[in-house]
């Protein structure tokens, strides 16, 4: 039996009954399948998947772990999780589509929009224009970003002003070491790249938080009140600089990095400069079951994505893999889901497959034979407060992928539902159901952006610790669940 099934105790206890009256135990149990049919998971009915594993999937799950932190610890922002993926890409024999290739079955491409937001495309054993399997997360991540004029001063220290991207808990982000990274363009099409506090000899920025001796007033605030977001400020330079000290702490932030990086005040403007968290990805627990680390919403599933990608062997239908951008902050912008990226790939794929033939019709009647898979991570059940879910309903770390189950007109339809239980199932990979207490909580995925295409779209998530916090939590057995929950999907045919 795989180490991910859930156990068949359920069944067994439905058969005592049967055993009392006389049948023969050694009959009944040979008739039960190979697996349970139905893998959910009620309450205090099935186990961990650290429980039902072999040696060989624990060690399985701790080196996928290992290169998962490698993945995350580059890539801290779209721009550096772009990179990472292609570098990848490249490595596994993915080339860059050029439009107008038709797409064989087994080739592999990648393609990128705008170095902030890309696709791999992978061969399918039907036409395009037959329809695809598309999965989609996104690969922005709550942080602090940078106005376009950011150096302030006050008392002496030089500050940097700063706005901020996605839901965060505002005093989270005090006290802790930020990286700063991104890129800034001049108007003379100059691109500079930007990266310090990453290594570890680099300097670090940081919020100072008032000291309990002094926090007295700041104390009596509620939560929401005790740092303001416009007052997210971290420390860049301290006191006068030069000769004499004719340069004050602003003033040698500019000149840093006029020396260091031919930066202007002015070229700030045209800049895309982020404030990360700057610790490393870490084993969590003295079993190192779980990985601590920025950044793993969403990352986390386009890790899952990108592996599922260089996994595959022979796919029934052509597959886009893609990576979107500005989820957290309502997927607007060119290299967003809410963008005509995706649509618009898809038509230049019928379109190279096609030629002449090629009629608009075609591409619609494409994109609703297609199906997808919209991923992003959730809160799983918090040792701390499970009471904030209805638990009978609730993920929890190390169980498998979650189906979520909003309700309300937002689910899945209950045959592609069906659909899709099928192919975790036949694939034996643990899955558990997600819904959130009801009006109590929410949050948004892509799902609805490709379900406005007319594609059956389901969504999963993998439930975290911490989500939205700088350091999130996650359990390795679920992060390889989710690449083999996407490969069983990727891989099913009609």
């Amino acid at each position: 039996m795989s180490s991910l099934m859930r156990p068949q105790s359920a069944i067994k206890s439905a058969l005592k009954p049967a055993l009392a009256a006389g049948l023969m135990a050694s009959a009944l149990i040979a008739t039960l399948p190979a697996r349970a049919a139905d893998t959910t998971c009620p309450q205090g009915a099935c186990d961990s998947a650290w429980k039902t594993a072999s040696k060989d999937d624990k060690a399985q799950a701790d080196a996928f772990g290992e290169t998962y932190k490698a993945f995350l610890d580059k890539a801290r922002t779209e721009l550096l999780t772009v990179a990472a993926i292609r570098a990848e890409a490249e490595r596994n024999g993915f080339e860059e589509w050029k439009p107008g290739t038709p797409v064989t079955p087994g080739a592999k491409y990648f393609h990128i929009n705008r170095d902030r937001a890309m696709a791999l495309i992978i061969g399918g054993s039907a036409p395009t224009s037959a329809g695809l399997r598309i999965v989609a997360s996104h690969i922005d991540s709550p942080r602090l970003e940078l106005k376009g004029r950011p150096v302030d001063e006050a008392q002496g220290f030089a500050l940097f002003q700063t706005n901020y991207h996605g839901g965060i808990k505002t005093y989270q982000w005090t006290n802790i070491p930020l990286a700063l990274v991104g890129r800034v363009d001049t108007k003379d099409g100059k691109t500079v790249q930007i990266s310090i506090g990453l290594k570890g000899d680099d300097p670090i920025l940081m919020i100072p938080d008032l000291s309990p001796h002094t926090a007295r007033d700041q104390m009596k605030k509620n939560a929401r009140d005790v740092v303001q977001h416009e007052d997210l400020d971290p420390i860049v330079a301290h006191g006068p600089h030069g000769e004499d000290g004719k340069f004050s702490a602003s003033e040698w932030v500019f000149r840093f990095l006029k020396s260091n990086y031919d930066i202007e005040a002015a070229d700030l403007v045209s800049a895309e400069l982020s404030l990360v968290p700057a610790m490393k990805p870490r084993d969590m627990g003295l079993d190192r079951r779980l990985v601590a680390a920025y950044g793993q919403d969403d990352r986390l599933a386009a890790f899952a994505s990108m592996m599922a990608a260089f996994d595959t062997k022979r796919l029934p239908h052509t597959t886009i893999i893609q990576f979107a951008d500005n989820e957290e902050s309502g997927n607007v912008n060119v290299s967003g889901a809410s963008s005509t990226y995706l649509p618009d790939l898809v038509s230049e794929l019928v379109y190279a497959e096609l030629g002449e033939a090629y009629r608009q019709p075609l591409f619609t009647r494409a994109l609703r034979a297609s199906k997808a898979l919209s991923i992003d991570v959730n809160p799983g059940v918090n040792p701390m407060s499970p009471s904030a879910w209805e638990l009978t309903n609730a993920p929890r770390l190390g169980f498998g992928v979650n189906i979520k189950l909003y309700g309300r007109g937002f689910d899945a339809n209950s045959e592609f539902i069906a659909w899709t239980r099928a192919a975790l199932d036949d694939a034996n990979v643990a899955w558990q159901t997600t819904t959130y207490k009801v009006g109590r909580a929410g949050g948004g995925t892509l799902g609805k952006e490709l379900a406005k295409l007319n594609i059956d779209t389901i969504d999963f998530g993998v439930p975290l610790l911490s989500i939205h916090t700088p350091v999130a939590v996650s359990d390795k057995m679920d992060v390889l669940a989710l690449k083999n929950a996407i490969s069983a999907f990727i891989s099913k045919a009609d």
